[in-house]
């Protein structure tokens, strides 16, 4: 019987796991967890506000903070994570990349594209942190015509080019980083 926000989320994702993102809504999750209809709004006031919050909790099971710190330390070693953890995605809640961008964006909802401009905003920030404080780059790579930040983007174009190809081998990326910055 789930009690807790965290505990409906978990099912949430789990539905998603299972069903795809027709499973969630209020009645589904508030029967998966064994709780009132109600139990359910006293955390979430919509539907709307579920599906967000679940889209959250994957984002975050997704990139959850690596166990290894090091990984922040080196662009290769983050890129060949952040790899990883995309085809884990992938495996774990087949489609959600691209249903999540789609299904707000027909949505229309402005909370969820700002959910999602937020989470690629947070990603493109730590990709840009590591190529700040990567001890191996060129002092000569970056200029004020080629900044960390527009490198970042051509690196997560690219990660988000796999997620859509469902291509999961970093290697190219990892050569066009070596070649550009190293």
């Amino acid at each position: 019987m789930a009690t807790s926000k965290a505990d409906i989320l978990k099912t949430s994702r789990e539905l998603i796991q299972q069903n795809g993102w027709a499973a969630v809504n209020i009645r589904a999750v508030a029967a998966a967890c064994g709780v009132s209809v109600g139990c359910i709004y006293n955390y979430f006031g919509s539907k709307t506000e579920l599906v967000s919050a679940a889209v959250e909790s994957i984002w975050n099971d997704i990139f959850r903070h690596p166990e290894d710190e090091a990984v922040f330390q080196d662009t290769l070693s983050c890129i060949q994570w952040m790899y990883r953890q995309m085809e884990y995605g992938c495996q774990q809640y087949p489609g959600f990349f691209t249903h999540h961008a789609l299904g707000f964006v027909q949505q229309d909802t402005a909370g969820g594209k700002q959910q999602m401009r937020q989470t690629w905003q947070h990603i493109l920030d730590a990709l840009c942190s590591v190529l700040r404080h990567d001890a191996k780059i060129r002092p000569d790579a970056f200029t004020e015509q080629f900044t960390p930040e527009q490198f970042a983007g051509i690196l997560f174009s690219l990660m988000l080019s796999a997620v859509v190809q469902q291509s999961f081998d970093p290697s190219a990326v990892l050569e066009i980083v070596r070649r550009t910055i190293y």
